[in-house]
């Protein structure tokens, strides 16, 4: 009985967190470009609430990586 309520605990409380609690990696957002882009678009639509949340400090240096790589890639190199 203690497991079959401990599970139902468990199951009830991972439906509280979504994806946008999620904090994703510069390498995640740039291997994902749409995600990257839906980030950044949040985070330049409020940027005094959203600036400085790991998020969008992360999809903004992936974004600016992934700039250097097609600048590179331009370049020849």
């Amino acid at each position: 009985m203690k497991h079959l309520l401990l599970g139902i605990v468990i199951l009830t409380l991972s439906g509280c967190f979504s994806d946008e609690d999620r904090i994703y990696t510069v390498d995640e957002l740039m291997a994902d470009e749409v995600l990257l882009a839906k980030i950044t678009s949040e985070c330049r639509n409020n940027p005094g609430a959203l600036r400085q949340t790991p998020n969008c400090q992360n999809a903004e240096a992936a974004d600016w990586k992934l700039r250097l790589e097609r600048m590179n890639r331009a370049l020849g190199g």
